[in-house]
């Protein structure tokens, strides 16, 4: 895609797309607040850390949907989603596991591509950058 609008339409719709399962996570999280300290806990991951992911996931996929600091955060939820793969997913001979584990490392190769690229023109990033200047 070589046409500016098309491209910033595309990031705008692929921001929309990476962020939904991030705050539908994050969300639901705070609802069901002690089975995922629990789940964690059995992990091996201590439940304390609950409000840490719930930020990552809520804060970021917003950050990520609006295009605000899009760069940083989606670094910081490609190292989550890289962390959470290792973690949780990372079960030799599971193979529903290592789908999960696949994805999640996929999932965060493509916030790398997302913090190189930036938000595009449909970003709050873009309209502080123009008031900047």
């Amino acid at each position: 895609m070589t046409n500016p609008i098309l491209c910033d339409s595309a990031k705008l719709v692929g921001r929309a797309l990476m962020s939904w399962m991030f705050i539908a996570a994050g969300w639901s999280k705070i609802g069901g607040y002690e089975g995922t300290q629990a789940y964690m806990e059995a992990a091996g991951v201590p439940g304390a850390l609950l409000p840490l992911v719930i930020v990552a996931e809520l804060g970021g996929g917003l950050a990520i949907l609006f295009g605000f600091l899009t760069r940083w955060a989606a670094l910081g939820l490609a190292v989550f989603c890289f962390a959470s793969a290792l973690l949780f997913h990372y079960v030799p001979g599971d193979q529903a596991q290592m789908i999960s584990f696949m994805k999640n490392i996929t999932i965060a190769g493509g916030f790398i591509i997302l913090s190189c690229a930036g938000a595009g023109r449909f970003s709050v990033d873009h309209i502080f950058s123009r008031t900047r200047s």
